[in-house]
């Protein structure tokens, strides 16, 4: 209490210094004194409202009090009330088991009357099992399966219902049970026979329901009722744990395998050959499962959808056990191993033909395979195309080496090549039979799939470059041979114009390859290989082109090593002896393909400015006075005229606007200049216009001349050369004829 007052003085002091400064804010200014009243008045206002709202808030728990005050004494009665009705209940339980054993007598004959309910019921039956049995048998040999079946049901009900009231009884006896199951033992024989009926008729429904639907629609009208009746023996089980005998059957579960097991049977029957009978065997087999699966399907679609129950769905149903045994097959087949076209025969017709507008998606199926999968999956279809490669490229290898034998025997032969009938140009069959059967190849890919015929592709081009090496390998050896005893081929340079056209034909066929089958995204390895397989070819049409011109150049030896000699100063011979026999080789060289034509006519003249201008750096001669330079010029500059003009006559149509016999007029030049200031700028003009010429050219070169130097051409050149390397680059030949030029022998301090 003490606590309570101390409490209420201070919220009452609190309240009036609350109070006070109020009253202080109000009266803070002389004119507010006027208002006063006003402020009273206000404050009164305020006061009652505040007190009435306490008072309201006061009655209101009171109420709330008064009310829990009264629902507590009105639960407590109900309390004890409960409390006595339960004591009640107590008493009236204790004679509960008294009554119990007094109806023990009720009981029993309730359930015997239970008991005599049910025999009565099943009298007619009990009694007529034989005779049922016997009908049954009748009706099911007749074909008369739903009324079969009715007798079928009332026998196994009788049955079913008397075993249940043995099972229901406390005390059950074994006996009784065994002596019932023995008397109705021919209602499961019945049973049995009826399930085979239904199997046979099932194992034909694609046969029957085209003549006789309603044959097909009996039997699934009774695997409903018989589904219905495991349902309900089901339930049953669950509920007091008695099973009647034979069930759950699961007629449904043995209809689907009726049916699957016949859709089995169908795709393995339309397997009529074996490959030792028929090499079309696998086409002639995929054919026939295509025509039967079509028109089995069309059947299922228009004639077993109305038959079946629509949960069934029974379309749906068919398509995937065709799927699934005709997957199975395939597996078997592709068990039993594949030869050569049957790789490629299985893979387009399982990947085009089975999901395309041929079967699956045919106008009167057009049927989504994507739910149910692949007939094969992808490891599978990947090692089908692994296993059909390695075939091809197996084919390939053999192909190219055959064709390389007939190649090698063809060069032996000791006969001309053959040329077109159109043109001229000499040729072999080699490059068009390898790209035919690349050819041939590549369509069969691309009726597959596109990343199929990239691989295939990809496999090709390996195969075209390992030809072209066994190819290079067998020219060698051709030339080798040949270069031991030139007599042993008669038509060497021939064979060698029709290796260099093949080469070139090669790329054409590779490049028309590449535009019938390149696939956008095929990967950058095979860009590589394939700007290999050019390379490749172009490399080596140049090398038989360089051996097909040392053929020629053999018997022009002598005639070379005469050039910028003293006899030669005295003698036509050399060159007109070099011309009269390119020109003999140039009429062979006429059956070259006009883009080889150009290119060994171009190397042929790089090959003889060579030679001529090695001839001139090798200072076979010293020419001592101006007189014999010039004499020697001249006759260098002639010359070359001669050889310019005589590669003009003989190929007028071979543009040359950097002929290399220009190069020898320009060293001419050099040697020829008197004056020593106008030498120097000679020499600079030659080595601006050359920059590959080297510094030991330059010194070999004013060797020739007899009033220079040693010591002289060699400072000469050293200027030159040092002027050159600080100037800065203008338009000149970087890679002339200069490059390819050595001299071997050591002169003036060379080396090589």
């Amino acid at each position: 209490m003490t606590t309570n007052a101390e409490g209420l003085q201070k919220l009452e002091e609190e309240a009036v210094a609350r109070g006070t400064k109020y009253v202080a804010n109000l009266l803070q200014r002389p004119g507010q004194l006027e208002k006063i009243d006003m402020y009273k008045r206000r404050i009164g206002r305020k006061k009652a409202s505040v007190e009435t709202m306490l008072k309201t808030a006061m009655q209101s728990q009171l109420d709330g009090v008064r009310v829990g005050f009264e629902q507590l004494q009105s639960s407590l009665e109900s309390i004890a009330t409960i409390k006595d009705d339960l004591d009640h209940i107590n008493q009236l339980f204790s004679s509960v088991l008294k009554l119990s054993s007094r109806l023990q007598a009720v009981q029993e004959e309730n359930m015997r009357h239970s008991q005599y309910v049910i025999a009565k019921e099943n009298l007619k039956h009990i009694f007529t099992v034989p005779e049922s049995v016997e009908k049954t048998k009748q009706w099911i040999n007749e074909g008369k399966l739903l009324h079969a079946h009715q007798s079928l049901m009332d026998l196994e009900t009788s049955r079913d219902e008397l075993l249940y009231e043995l099972h229901k009884l406390p005390n059950q006896s074994t006996a009784d049970t065994v002596m019932l199951k023995a008397y109705f033992e021919d209602v499961e024989m019945l049973s049995q026979l009826m399930e085979k009926q239904i199997r046979l008729v099932l194992s034909r429904t694609l046969n029957t329901v085209r003549k006789e639907p309603t044959v097909i629609v009996t039997p699934l009208r009774i695997i409903e009722r018989e589904e219905k009746a495991d349902q309900f023996a089901i339930q049953r089980h669950k509920q007091s744990g008695f099973m009647a005998p034979g069930r759950p059957k699961r007629w449904k579960e043995m209809a689907m395998k009726v049916l699957e097991k016949s859709v089995a049977n169908r795709i393995e029957g339309t397997q009529v050959d074996e490959r030792a009978d028929n090499k079309m065997w696998l086409v002639r087999y995929l054919e026939l499962t295509r025509l039967l699966i079509l028109e089995d399907l069309r059947v299922v679609k228009t004639l077993c959808g109305p038959c079946f129950p629509p949960w069934y769905d029974i379309v749906r149903t068919f398509v995937k056990m065709y799927h699934t045994s005709l997957s199975q097959h395939l597996k078997d087949i592709i068990a039993g191993g594949l030869e050569g076209n049957e790789y490629v025969s299985l893979l387009a017709w399982i990947m085009n033909t089975y999901t395309g507008p041929d079967l699956m998606k045919h106008p009167e199926l057009n049927i989504d395979t994507s739910d149910i999968g692949p007939l094969l999956s992808p490891e599978m279809i990947n090692d089908l195309q692994e296993k059909y490669l390695r075939n091809m490229c197996q084919n390939y290898e053999d192909w190219m080496r055959k064709t390389l034998e007939t190649e090698k025997l063809d060069w032996r032969s000791g006969v001309l090549p053959e040329s077109s009938t159109q043109e001229l140009y000499y040729h072999t069959a080699a490059p068009v039979i390898i790209f035919q059967m690349i050819d041939q190849n590549l369509q069969v890919a691309k009726t597959i799939s596109a990343d199929l015929t990239a691989q295939a592709l990809v496999l090709c081009i390996e195969q075209v470059i390992k030809y072209g090496s066994m190819y290079r390998q067998a020219i060698l050896e051709f030339k080798t041979k040949h270069f031991e005893d030139r007599s042993q081929v008669p038509y060497f340079t021939h064979h060698m114009i029709t290796i260099v056209n093949n080469c070139v034909q090669f790329t054409e066929l590779a490049q028309q390859m590449k535009q019938l089958y390149w696939v956008p995204n095929t990967t950058g390895d095979g860009t590589v290989k394939f700007e290999s397989l050019l390379a490749n070819y172009q490399h080596l049409r140049n090398e038989a082109a360089a051996i097909l011109l040392q053929e020629s150049f053999l018997d022009l030896e002598l005639h070379f090593q005469d050039l910028i000699t003293p006899k030669w100063l005295s003698s036509p011979i050399p060159v007109e002896t070099i011309c009269v026999t390119l020109e003999d080789y140039f009429q062979d060289y006429n059956h070259l393909s006009p883009k080889n034509f150009e290119y060994v006519i171009t190397e042929a003249q790089n090959l003889i400015a060579k030679r001529y201008i090695s001839a001139m750096l090798q200072r076979k001669i010293s020419l001592k006075t101006y007189d014999e330079c010039l004499t020697c010029t001249s006759k260098i500059m002639t010359e070359a005229d001669k050889l310019k003009n005589f590669f003009d006559r003989i190929a007028p149509k071979v543009g040359n606007f950097n002929s290399p016999f220009e190069i020898i007029k320009r060293l001419a030049e050099v040697l020829r200049c008197e004056d020593a200031e106008i030498l120097s700028l000679d020499l600079h003009s030659l080595v601006e216009k050359y920059p590959d010429m080297t510094e030991d050219h330059l010194i070999r070169l004013l060797g020739l001349r007899g009033d220079i130097s040693r010591a002289e051409a060699r400072g000469k050149v050293s200027y030159i050369m040092e002027a050159q390397r600080n100037r800065k680059p203008v338009q000149s030949m970087a890679n002339s004829i200069f490059k390819q030029i050595v001299i071997q022998d050591s002169f003036l301090g060379w080396k090589p």
